[in-house]
């Protein structure tokens, strides 16, 4: 896709946000159910079956998906087609490319082990690997219009507001 071929997709949903604001609004959801055999979790992704549990520093036996590695995952998926949209808007051909995140877990949290460690990461290293004969000023423009506009990026970065129910069936 060109510079060309990416605002003419966009132009005509940029026009509605901007006049109907609400219309940019949309609820994005994630469903899972719990695993009766094992501690797991069955989670949705829309185009199949993840089984999630413990990663093996908190007991997993390794099998599962580990949610922690699901969020890097997600995290390096957004960023990826962040950047090549940024790419594609600034006219920045990118000859190939890697995204890689990785992420500091202290697992004595999690596991209730010392109330000083934190539970979650307490640091995530985003890289981008790209080949490119851009000058470094427009690479600077990609990487900062990139963690701009990276859904999951923002999201780490600037806490959303947060909410948990819990119902009995």
């Amino acid at each position: 896709m060109d510079v060309t071929a990416l605002r003419a997709l966009q132009a005509p949903l940029k026009d509605k946000y901007r006049e109907a604001p609400d219309a940019a609004v949309i609820t994005l959801k994630a469903k899972g159910e719990l695993d009766d055999q094992h501690i797991a979790c069955k989670v949705e992704t829309g185009r199949a079956i993840a089984l999630a549990g413990l990663h093996p520093a908190t007991g997993g036996s390794g099998a599962e998906l580990c949610s922690g590695d699901m969020l890097l995952e997600a995290l390096v998926a957004c960023a990826g087609v962040t950047l090549k949209a940024v790419a594609t808007a600034l006219e920045i051909e990118l000859k190939k490319g890697v995204v890689r995140a990785e992420g500091d877990l202290d697992f004595r949290g999690t596991l209730g082990v010392a109330k000083d460690a934190a539970v979650g990461f307490k640091a995530i290293r985003l890289f981008f690997d790209v080949e490119t004969d851009a000058p470094q000023e427009k690479l600077d423009s990609l990487l900062k219009l990139t963690e701009r506009y990276c859904v999951v990026f923002q999201t780490l970065n600037v806490k959303p507001e947060l909410s948990a129910t819990l119902q009995t069936a």
